[in-house]
């Protein structure tokens, strides 16, 4: 009997931070690796686990930038666009959520830009919708029932912290959306939504 095949690093969501076990020189050689074969999904997860452990924000801004010039094509849409200090407090704190009923909405999260707020550049915005989170967030760039926190600061989909929470039911959708919210404000974070 063979072994079960293990799926490439690449497919797996970044929650299951499969580079946890690795030391930082050889994250530093497989990202090198990945911006020379021109790989996002591997150099998102080199970068992913490098943030999850705190990593300085100067490095991390440095190889998302690397990265999107050499792989842009291929990088996963969880992976942001910029540096966020709180990434890591936002996966902790939606990784204590789950759902067992399947369904059509989707919960998500926006990048808000906050430069005038003290408590930070950043904000969220949590969101439920049937639509996919990135054609959500354009209808709310487009005005369409558009939350004003998102049509007016809203930079980016945060996909990576609820990607466990896709396609689910729409009442637990609608608890979990409320529930996450408070939970990300009780953490620290400038939250929006969560109605």
């Amino acid at each position: 009997m063979r072994p079960a095949a293990r799926a490439p690093a690449g497919a797996l969501p970044p929650a299951a931070r499969p580079l946890a076990g690795l030391g930082k020189p050889d994250i530093e050689r497989r990202f090198a690796a990945a911006l020379q074969l021109g790989d996002g999904a591997a150099g998102a997860h080199c970068i992913h686990e490098l943030w999850m452990r705190g990593e300085f924000a100067v490095n991390i801004e440095a190889a998302l930038a690397a990265l999107w010039a050499r792989a842009a094509a291929s990088i996963p849409d969880w992976l942001p666009m910029r540096y966020i200090e709180w990434l890591p407090t936002a996966y902790q704190v939606a990784l204590t959520f789950s759902c067992g009923r399947t369904g059509r909405s989707n919960i998500y999260l926006v990048l808000l830009d906050y430069p005038d707020r003290s408590r930070g550049p950043h904000g969220l915005y949590v969101g439920m919708s049937h639509y996919a989170p990135a054609q959500r967030f354009d209808q709310h760039k487009a005005g369409i029932r558009a939350a004003r926190s998102v049509l007016t600061r809203g930079l980016e989909v945060l996909n990576g912290p609820t990607l466990h929470l896709q396609r689910i039911a729409r009442a637990e959708a609608a608890r979990i959306e409320a529930q996450l919210a408070d939970a990300l404000r009780d953490a620290g974070l400038l939250v929006e939504g969560g109605h």
